[in-house]
Order: structure tokens, then C-alpha cells, then sequence
């Protein structure tokens, strides 16, 4: 059914017929600044002070009027990630990243098969561009990967396969056997692979891109490194797939900024893997808590765990965010479930202490 338009003005010029009939996209970004920051996954303690004392020393006044300039850039992130400068674009954040690949291999009618419950902004670039949506959903309520059902679901109308590994908002994954079979039984069509949470599982398809010209890998710096205000991140392939990429995306969509903070942050790599390190410790205690309250959850991979909270979970999120606790509501997604950022150990005490007040009322 066709979104109505009454609130256009008269002479007005209606919208794309796909963009009628999306939902909007309006994640709950206010009010956060001075609380406990658990509900969007980010990192809960900031970036490198690396990342601040770049972005302190290279700020100019004349280094503003400039557009960017990525190439000595592209050689100290590509060394970073063991890739080659001409197997990757920058991109402003993941969600550009989403678009780039959208943009560059689905038409109108095109079908797209991703996954539910995952992250919204697949859908909402192939709606943007009037695919024909496809979805596998995840079964409860373990909700672990369903690679059987995926591999069914792909057939020769199939133009591309969007996954998360480890996916939002389950935080379980598929391991790279499993993505090769996905890449071999999709081997017509694009396959991307968002990897957003891969320093917590520890599972890459990044090793597979020159091996594997259908494959698509998006890496962020919003999650681990800490600089989800930056906007930045990277979409690797195969390197002949790379001049096509660029011809569908802005020339200068990631700022020069962004890519002096990603220079630095890669510098430091003993701060990413001492972040790491407290926030597995801190899952597992969010765990050990979650069990001896007896509230079940989503055995996870990546930074946050999916609690089910049952009829109650409005209603813990509200007495939580009371407390200065932020958590994220995904009942419209995911019946009775909040997802829970592990951030440090001291912060999960904190969170841990707040819940069983709230739990035992």
C-alpha cells in the first residue's frame, strides 16, 4: 500500500514510489550526552589518545579550505589491515558503505537476500533503491546463524546476499566455512560481509577478497577504535571491483579529519587490544549476571548481548535510562529483548547492581 502524501503542499512533486513506502529510520539519538552509554555498541570509554592528539596538531587553518587527500592515508590503514591501497575505498562510516554497494550492483527489482532481525540500514538503502527484499529469519530462540536456510534461499534470481558476522542485533555469527559455502552457492551473485564486531569474534572473509572477486568485506571505526562521531570506515574487495565502487560514490565523502583520527587510531594498536581484552571480561560478566538473575540471553560474539527480558523490558529500559543506565529496546524486532553494550567491567557492575534493583521490585 502506498505511504500517503496529504501533507504535501499543493504542486508539490511526490517522492520515488520506494521511498513512499519505507518506514523512516530514526534511531533514539537524544538525551544520551552524561549517561552510561549502553544501548548503540559503541566504545564506552573513547578513543586513543592517539586519535586526540592528531586531530589537535593537525588542525590548520589553512589545512580546512583543502579537499581531502587519502593517499598516504589508504598506505597506513591498508598496512593495518594487511591489504593492498587498491583493495578498498574509505567510506563515511559503514552506512555509506551499505549505500556504495547498493549503488554500484542492484537496480530496481533486483533481489537482495538479508536477514531478520539485522542491521536497518540494509534495508533501507535496497529499498532506496526498489529492490526486491528477500529475508531469512533467525530462528528463536537461540537465534544462531541459519546457514541451511540461507544457502536454500539463494537461487539464480538472487543478485546479492547482505550478512553481519557477528550480526546486530544477536550478536551470533557464522564461521568462514560457513561464508564460503554462502560465496560458493552465491557465486552469481554480490556478497557482502559487514564486519563492524570482528575484533570481539575474531572471525574474518577479509583474507578471502582477491580470491574471491563476488566478495565484499566493511570494516567501521565506530565501534572499537571509538569514533562513531567521525564517520569513517572501509569497504574492501577485490581490487578489479574497486574502480567501480569509486565511480558510485562522492569523491570526498570522508573528511580529512576523519582520515587523520584512522591514521592514528591503527598506531595504537596495543589500545584496541587492551579494549578488547576488558570488554570479552566484561561480556562475561554481564553473563555471569544475567544468569544469576535468572534473565536468559543470546549466547554472543560481538560487544553486547541480547537479554530476554520478556513483558518486562519497556519497562526495565525506562527504569534504567531513570538511573542514568542507557539500554536498547529490540521487542519491535526481537519480543521481550534488550541489548546490553559490555563496555568495562566496573561499568557492567554498575549496570549488573541497577537491573537486580529494578528485577526484584
Amino acid at each position: 500500500m502506498a505511504a500517503k502524501t496529504s501533507n504535501l503542499p499543493k504542486g508539490a512533486v511526490k517522492p520515488r514510489p520506494a521511498v513512499l513506502a519505507m518506514k523512516p529510520y530514526s534511531p533514539p539519538t537524544a538525551g544520551r550526552s552524561g549517561k552510561l552509554r549502553l544501548d548503540f555498541n559503541e566504545n564506552t570509554v573513547g578513543c586513543s589518545p592517539r586519535v586526540i592528539e592528531a586531530l589537535r596538531s593537525g588542525i590548520e587553518a589553512g589545512s580546512l579550505p583543502v579537499y581531502p587527500e587519502y593517499g598516504e592515508a589508504k598506505a597506513a590503514i591498508a598496512r593495518y589491515f594487511r591489504v593492498e591501497p587498491e583493495q578498498f575505498v574509505f567510506t563515511n562510516g559503514t552506512d555509506e558503505a551499505i549505500q556504495v554497494f547498493v549503488n554500484t550492483y542492484i537496480d530496481d527489482g533486483q533481489e537482495v537476500l538479508l536477514l531478520k532481525p539485522s542491521y536497518a540500514m540494509y534495508r533501507f538503502y535496497c529499498e532506496v533503491a526498489g529492490a526486491h527484499i528477500c529475508e531469512v529469519e533467525y530462528p528463536q530462540p537461540d537465534m544462531e546463524f541459519p546457514l541451511q536456510t540461507v544457502l536454500d534461499a539463494i537461487t539464480p534470481h538472487t543478485r546479492a546476499v547482505i550478512l553481519a558476522n557477528p550480526n546486530n542485533p544477536t550478536g551470533t555469527g557464522v564461521s568462514l566455512l560457513g561464508i564460503e559455502r554462502i560465496l560458493h552457492r552465491a557465486r552469481k551473485a554480490v556478497v557482502l560481509v559487514d564486519e563492524a564486531y570482528y575484533e570481539f569474534s575474531g572471525i574474518t572473509a577479509l583474507t578471502e577478497i582477491e580470491r574471491v572477486p563476488n566478495l565484499f568485506v566493511s570494516r567501521t571505526f565506530s565501534k572499537v577504535f571509538g569514533m562513531a562521531a567521525m564517520r569513517i570506515g572501509c569497504l574492501f574487495s577485490h581490487h578489479a571491483n574497486i574502480p567501480y565502487l569509486h565511480k558510485a560514490q562522492s569523491p570526498y565523502s570522508v573528511n580529512s579529519l576523519a582520515v587523520l583520527a584512522a591514521r592514528a587510531a591503527v598506531s595504537d594498536e596495543s589500545y584496541i587490544q587492551n579494549y578488547v581484552a576488558e570488554v570479552l571480561a566484561a561480556r562475561e560478566l554481564l553473563c555471569v549476571g544475567l544468569e544469576r538473575l535468572g534473565i536468559s540471553y543470546v549466547p554472543s560474539s560481538a560487544n553486547f548481548v541480547l537479554a530476554r527480558i520478556g513483558s518486562r523490558a519497556i519497562e526495565v529500559r525506562d527504569a534504567l535510562r531513570a538511573l542514568g543506565i542507557l539500554v536498547r529496546d529490540r521487542s519491535y524486532e526481537a519480543p521481550g529483548c534488550v541489548r546490553i553494550t559490555a563496555g568495562t567491567r566496573e561499568q557492567t557492575r554498575r549496570l549488573l547492581e541497577a537491573l537486580e534493583e529494578i528485577w526484584n521490585r
